[in-house]
This record gives C-alpha cells, structure tokens and sequence, in this order.
C-alpha cells in the first residue's frame, strides 16, 4: 500500500556553500557513513546536495518536515553494494518514527553540476 511520495530540487552550491561557510553544518545534516562517502568523491558537492534534497524528500512523503525529534545526521543515504541508494533512519529519528520498520523506503537520486534531486517512495510492506 502507498502510504507516502516527496521530491526535491536543491542548487548544489547552496550545500556547497553552507558547508564551506558554517562550522558543523556537514556534521548537522549529515551522518559520518554519508561525510565519509562524499569526501571521496570528485565532484563531493553533487553527492552531499543529492543527499540533503532525498532527506528533504523523505519528510516531505512522511508529510512532517522537520520537526522535533527528527534529525537530519540520522536519516542516512546510503548506497548498497550495487551503488543504489537506500534510507535508513539512525539514533532519535529511528526511535521517533519506529512505526516506519514496516515499510518500503525507495530513494532516487540524480545530480549535475549545478543542481540535486531526489525522490522518495513509502510503501507498506
């Protein structure tokens, strides 16, 4: 059963700049497996604003945003072994939202040089 659908667009320099610009940002939005992942990257920019826009896009099909109890680090993208992406909910937000281990989350990403989206999908299980 569907229960949720969110998108999201994000200028990759928008990221880029909050992170070169305010202390602990990267550490605020993002998780150390998704800061790990990212700093390996050529264009680490691209990967860090398509991860923010599929965090974004997540709430927006939970139809929340970002509320209390949910933290940006704790919901992580990560990419399994065949390079696709996949959400997990850490720490807090895991606990906030444990009514979602019953489900489906399906994450895509796409990205340029100049802009990130993402789209996510909630289904039950």
């Amino acid at each position: 059963m569907f229960l949720g659908l969110g998108i999201d667009i994000i200028e990759v320099e928008r990221i880029e700049s909050r992170i070169k610009a305010e202390l602990g940002f990267r550490e605020l939005v993002f998780s150390e497996s998704e800061i790990l992942y990212c700093e390996k990257k050529t264009n680490k920019y691209e990967h860090y604003a398509a991860r923010f826009a599929a965090k974004e896009a997540f709430l927006k099909a939970l139809g929340i945003g970002w509320t209390n109890n949910i933290y940006f680090n704790e919901i992580e993208i990560i990419n399994n072994q065949y390079g696709m992406p996949e959400l997990f909910l850490l720490g807090k937000t895991k606990l906030h939202l444990g009514n979602l281990a019953k489900s489906t989350i399906l994450v895509s990403l796409s990205h340029l040089k100049s802009i990130a989206t993402a789209i996510v999908i909630i289904e039950s299980k």
